[in-house]
């Protein structure tokens, strides 16, 4: 029973556009009621009814650790003693900027702001002033944030919703930005060929999250950074969702390969509101007070945020974290892939260490094209099922899972056990 989320979803309908203050939580995708949480711990969320449920949302990525972490809870109260926002600088603020670089070498300087949308559409201001170029290149199916520039041809909610666009965004601007299909590599030939010197920048996520967890097809990002580096090109890699979650140098570490400019969140706020762009020193220092490029935020190194940010990183340096997730990861995939086989549900696993997507579709799911192929209204009847069960999966066919170090190797297992329950629903029609 979820008496209470119903009635919350009720009033908050009279006082939020679609009850929501965003658009996956309105289970549009999935139908019913949304789930209205009253409190997480560990690997666990807690609905306003009293349900509960083993969480593979972790708040959409930031909580790597799981919920209420002992140490990060304890970096929180010993800020709440000091004060909770200044507008002025901080030691909290230096000491996880200098993590962050530490963690990723081509990020020489970094700007903290208050999300991935500010950070990336901060980064695309500073490459469109370096280069004295206008135009951007991005991906199908990539989301990177609801900045007008980026809002084309965008996944995660948009996907969600099947929105082609979004009104609102002058057609001039979006005549900038060029789109093309990701790991394609005739089109980023043709792309660069076609648009040759006149791209400012290049933005992808190096791990797709928003389509669905979708990784580069080997040589794809190697490419990808030739073709910027001969014409001149920034690179953005857009890591708000890998950095620190696929390896704690994010994608770049992973692939071996170095963007010019960085944005990062998530788990850098450690489950409170962040992001951060940075790069090359000889782009950061053209962003003001340095340089002319403006970018300003009063809440930007919130104190809470980053010391919740700079206690998760601190944890997540332990040895052995990062095996870990990649066990959990590959456990619960594995797991999903066998109990679909034996239902006989289509169903294609794509994944990157502690983040996945099962993709309702025969497979291969590479690019935004077969993302779309998949059958969004099987994964709501398996939803559904699982939620009764006490399983929350993200509410969306074209969102990923994320794990914690909080999960255990037995409610894997079980997630697994109750997913071959729902699996066997779906196959015989209930």
């Amino acid at each position: 029973m979820r008496a209470k989320s119903e009635e919350l979803f009720s009033k908050a309908t009279k006082v939020m556009p679609g009850g929501v203050n965003s658009p996956v939580r309105a289970f549009r995708a999935v139908g019913g009621t949304p789930v209205f949480i009253a409190s997480g711990r560990g690997a666990h969320v807690k609905d306003v009814d009293g349900n509960d449920y083993l969480d593979f949302v972790s708040s959409w990525g930031p909580l790597i650790l799981g919920h209420c972490h002992p140490e990060v809870m304890s970096a929180l109260a010993a800020v709440l003693e000091t004060g909770t926002s200044f507008g002025a600088s901080t030691a909290g603020e230096v000491a996880l900027a200098e993590e962050i670089t530490r963690a990723f070498p081509s990020v020489e300087l970094v700007r903290l702001v208050n999300s991935g949308t500010e950070a990336i559409l901060s980064a695309v201001r500073l490459a469109r002033a370096a280069t004295k170029r206008d135009k951007i290149l991005k991906f199908e199916g990539c989301y990177h944030g609801h900045s007008d520039s980026l809002l084309v041809k965008a996944g995660s909610g948009v996907a969600t919703l099947g929105l082609p666009d979004s009104p609102g965004v002058p057609q001039a601007l979006a005549e900038l930005t060029i789109t093309i299909p990701f790991n394609n590599f005739e089109a980023l030939e043709s792309a660069f060929q076609a648009h040759r010197g006149q791209l400012a920048a290049a933005v992808i996520e190096p791990v797709v999250g928003n389509m669905g967890v979708v990784p580069a097809k080997p040589g794809f990002l190697a490419r990808l950074r030739e073709l910027t580096e001969e014409q001149g090109t920034v690179l953005i890699f857009d890591e708000v969702i890998t950095g620190f979650r696929v390896a704690y140098g994010g994608a770049q570490q992973l692939y071996g390969i170095r963007a010019d400019l960085t944005t990062l969140g998530k788990v850098i706020g450690g489950g409170l509101p962040v992001g951060a762009y940075g790069g090359k020193a000889s782009l950061m220092e053209l962003v003001a007070p340095s340089g002319p490029v403006y970018q300003a935020g009063t809440l930007s190194g919130n104190p809470l945020a980053v010391a919740a940010g700079a206690k998760t990183l601190e944890v997540l340096r332990q040895p052995g974290t990062y095996d870990r997730l990649e066990t959990l990861g590959k456990r619960l995939a594995d797991g999903l892939a066998e109990q679909a086989k034996q239902a006989g549900v289509p169903l294609t696993v794509n994944r990157i260490g502690s983040m996945l997507t099962a993709f309702f579709n025969p497979g291969p799911v590479t690019d935004y094209a077969s993302a779309k192929e998949s059958d969004s209204a099987l994964f709501a009847r398996f939803f559904a099922s699982l939620l009764g069960r006490g399983v929350y999966f993200p509410p969306s066919q074209f969102e990923a899972l994320f794990l914690s170090m909080a999960h255990t190797d037995e409610e894997i297992d079980r997630a697994v056990r109750l997913a071959g329950e729902s699996f066997q629903e779906i196959r015989e029609g209930k």
